[in-house]
């Protein structure tokens, strides 16, 4: 059972996992296994090398302590922004730069590819700039008349 263990964290701001064994894993990082279907769900704890030491099946099952801090960790590595709305492509060849607003204000990003927008379901967008960061379109009805239409131009 994942409430089995201990979360802490230590001085220099890592987080400790313990095992029910009090085996001591310091460094651990939680990687989300559906980080846009399931965001709550099926959490992996890896070492310091990528190994999984620890499994979290939903972080509500967790001692609050514990959660509060796989959340704040999770946040902390993870930056995907939600686009809402595109206003602009500066071509509909690629690269092209892109001019949208997402849940952290409006931005430009480059889309290297047209295979760089890939669909996770009928109505979720995962798009990937030229950095390597991503973007997230969650449900397509939701955009405005505008943006459909650019994203239409690419899909």
């Amino acid at each position: 059972m994942t409430t089995q263990f201990k979360l802490t964290r230590n001085a220099f701001g890592k987080l400790i996992l313990t095992t029910p064994e009090g085996e001591v894993h310091e460094g651990v990082a939680p990687v989300r296994a559906f980080p846009v279907q399931a965001p709550e769900d099926g959490i992996s704890l890896v070492n310091t090398d990528g190994k999984e030491v620890g499994w979290i099946d939903r972080i509500e099952d967790l001692e609050a302590q514990a959660g509060a801090l796989v959340r704040e960790e999770l946040a902390g590595r993870e930056f995907m922004p939600e686009i809402s709305r595109i206003h602009n492509v500066t071509s509909y060849a690629t690269p092209c730069t892109w001019t949208v607003t997402t849940d952290r204000g409006e931005t430009e990003f480059v889309l290297r590819g047209e295979e760089d927008i890939r669909r996770l379901t009928v109505d979720t967008l995962l798009i990937s700039d030229i950095h390597g960061i991503h973007f997230l379109v969650r449900d397509l009805r939701e955009l405005d008349k505008h943006s459909k239409k650019i994203l239409d131009r690419f899909l």
